[in-house]
């Protein structure tokens, strides 16, 4: 549970810090043998900083409530 509520404080952290997660993905659009056309394309998922801070929130109540049963 331990590792659990710490993983959740991170991701709490990134998503109200970054505001999700985007990356960039080379597409290959014409490929006729020694010529090539690629594109970069960005996609990324998008968290509302709500749903980062109940994420956030979750973690450190796991992380408490483990440290107090100990």
């Amino acid at each position: 549970m331990k590792a659990l509520g710490v993983l959740l404080v991170v991701l709490g952290i990134v998503a109200l810090a970054y505001g999700g997660l985007s990356w960039t993905r080379k597409d290959t659009i014409v490929d006729a043998g020694p010529l090539e056309i690629t594109r970069d394309k960005t996609e990324g998922i998008a968290v509302p900083p709500v749903a980062g801070a109940l994420v956030l929130i979750a973690g450190v109540a796991l992380l408490v409530t483990r440290g107090k049963s100990s």
